[in-house]
């Protein structure tokens, strides 16, 4: 989103960022980005007043959620607005990879698979982060692809001067870095804990494991263990520097969706990785990993050990990390691209629009169900406010 929203400060847009969220005391400083920000609150009507006002040429919903949300009411305040839809990953696909994996119920046509779709059509626009996404809604699910775009996290190509990392000799320790409220990385932990790394610390008895991570749950504090060497170190005040210092980053995600900012951040960081399938899902195409990726335990530990011993096995897994930065995630490219739709979009919007049928009936009668539930709701705070 951050990349995003500096994609358009690039471009000349006026930004303001609205969302009904609580502030955190870790939330992006936005007022210094020079973009405006506004709390909005749901089921309520003064959303309306606010977005008609500010009348915007575009707007972008922050994951579908915010579309169900907001949406209808953009759509009829502001029916000359582009709207587009910010997926981050499909969440459908991640819950029933999830649930495929724990043994949970899940049917194809689930509610969460209905609604997020649903709000791919109603969008003029959806940006997919990860090409085996797009492959997936195309060719399963049928979506259009003009509805759809390509959309990667975007880097600067790493430059020579900046491959001058820390080098193998000032570095030490494994790490795992990220949000450990989302339950992909909640499992990868107790995995890390219970499986892989008893392995790795019987070969490697002085190294250590470092788990980095906001949010961290108690069940995740318990596995802090300095007799294993297996350290919870909560959240890291500068994500880069800590990745950048360590040897070797682990990640044995077993479920999940999108594109794996820890791992694209460890190749920027010039530290290789092991890590599964899943997480290395659209991020290298055929291109030669940064250290390997496997989903057994033992040939897990085996990379993670040969990585962190062999200096020379190292050195050319973190170059290749460089080559994939820099050949995948271009982001002078998909600037281009991406201001090229939209300005193609906005000049043809309602011819745009008249072909995308199914969107226009979706957005038809969801207009007209959320505008009552919504009527309902606030009828309601309305009436409690009068009682207290």
């Amino acid at each position: 989103m951050v990349q995003i929203l500096n994609f358009l400060l690039e471009h000349n847009y006026l930004v303001t960022f609205a969302t009904p969220s609580a502030p955190t005391p870790f939330m992006e400083d936005l007022p210094t980005m020079g973009i405006n920000t506004v709390s909005i609150a749901v089921n309520d009507p003064e959303f309306d007043r606010f977005i008609e006002k500010l009348d915007p040429d575009l707007v972008i919903f922050d994951r579908f959620m915010m579309e169900e949300q907001f949406g209808w009411r953009v759509a009829k305040f502001c029916p000359n607005a582009l709207r587009i839809l910010d997926t981050e990953d499909l969440h459908f696909l991640r819950k029933k990879r999830e649930s495929g994996f724990t043994g949970k119920a899940y049917t194809r046509d689930s509610d969460l698979e209905l609604r997020e779709i649903a709000s791919i059509y109603r969008c003029d626009l959806s940006l997919i982060i990860s090409e085996v996404e797009m492959d997936l809604l195309i060719t399963q699910y049928k979506v259009p692809p003009g509805l759809l775009l390509y959309f990667p996290f975007l880097y600067r190509k790493v430059t020579e001067a900046e491959k001058e990392m820390p080098s193998f000799e000032a570095r030490n320790d494994f790490i795992y870095i990220g949000n450990l409220r989302h339950a992909p990385n909640l499992d990868a932990v107790i995995h890390l804990k219970e499986t892989i790394w008893p392995l790795i610390h019987k070969q490697l008895p002085g190294a250590q494991m470092h788990i980095y991570g906001a949010y961290s749950p108690e069940k995740i504090d318990r596995l802090h263990d300095p007799k294993t060497n297996f350290l919870i170190k909560g959240r890291a005040a500068n994500a880069a520097e800590v990745v950048k210092n360590a040897r070797v980053s682990l990640v044995p995600l077993r479920f999940g969706a999108g594109l794996k900012g820890k791992l694209t951040e460890s190749m920027i960081c010039g530290t290789p990785s092991v890590t599964t399938p899943t997480g290395a899902e659209g991020i290298n195409a055929d291109m030669p990993w940064n250290g390997a990726i496997t989903e057994d335990p033992e040939d897990f530990t085996s990379a993670a050990v040969k990585l962190y011993t062999s200096k020379e096995f190292w050195e050319a897994a973190v170059e290749k990390g460089f080559q994939i930065i820099n050949t995948r995630f271009s982001r002078d490219i998909y600037h281009a691209l991406f201001l090229d739709h939209i300005n193609e979009l906005m000049e043809n919007l309602n011819a745009y629009r008249a072909e995308n049928f199914t969107g226009r009936m979706l957005t038809h009668h969801r207009v007209k169900s959320t505008y009552y539930l919504s009527k309902y709701i606030e009828t309601k705070n309305a009436l409690e406010k009068l009682k207290a």
